[in-house]
């Protein structure tokens, strides 16, 4: 009985990130779709090069409650931290591979955001300072991405080694940061190649 609640809310999670909010999004407010321009990705950042301002605040918005319902979802139905983490990874995995985009979708930084507002929101600062600091330094989403990413994993094993944070946690931080990482490897290549496009709106 336990193991098919878990399987319910992993497959919860994986059905609320799954919502194309910026597909919607773009669709609803300037007739766009966002996977035939620029990194065909659904995220904000694609958004906004292809939808707008507007468009791209409410992606945001939009990506961030996918991540957070999820794990309130599990708190109420199992209430166990593993939970918490189970339905979090769904919910980015679904966002980065879209049941209703063919399995496609953005990268998922901002929908880990949301998942770690509700997991640990103590951590969110340090991930939205180090994000500012990248992104005024570099220019680019995919290193801002990452630099908030690789600050969640760190300061969820430093929050776990100071007894605020469960192990569980540290899974999660290891486990996202691995995927959103994965997801921008093709930006990773543009970064080493020195091609990646800068956003011109930090």
């Amino acid at each position: 009985m336990e193991v098919l609640r878990y399987a319910l809310v992993a497959v919860a999670g994986y059905l609320m990130g799954s919502f194309p909010t910026g597909y919607v999004t773009a669709r609803a407010l300037k007739g766009v779709d966002p996977r035939k321009h620029g990194s065909g990705r659904t995220g904000g950042t694609n958004i906004l090069r292809s939808a707008g301002r507007g468009a791209a605040l409410l992606t945001v918005i939009g990506d961030f409650v996918k991540g957070l319902l999820p794990v309130l979802l599990a708190r109420a139905v199992i209430g166990t931290d593993a939970a918490g983490v189970v339905a979090g990874l769904a919910a980015v995995v679904g966002h980065d591979h879209s049941i209703f985009l063919r399995f496609r979708g953005g990268a998922g930084s901002m929908t880990n955001a949301g998942v770690v507002m509700a997991l640990a929101p103590h951590v969110v600062p340090f991930m939205a300072a180090a994000a500012v600091v990248a992104a005024r330094l570099s220019r680019t989403a995919s290193v801002t991405s990452m630099t908030a990413a690789a600050t969640m994993a760190v300061t969820l094993m430093a929050s776990f080694l100071l007894s605020l944070s469960p192990a569980a946690y540290v899974v999660y931080g290891v486990l996202a940061c691995a995927l959103i990482v994965f997801e921008l490897r093709s930006n990773i290549e543009r970064l080493r190649n020195g091609t990646e496009r800068r956003v011109e709106h930090y």
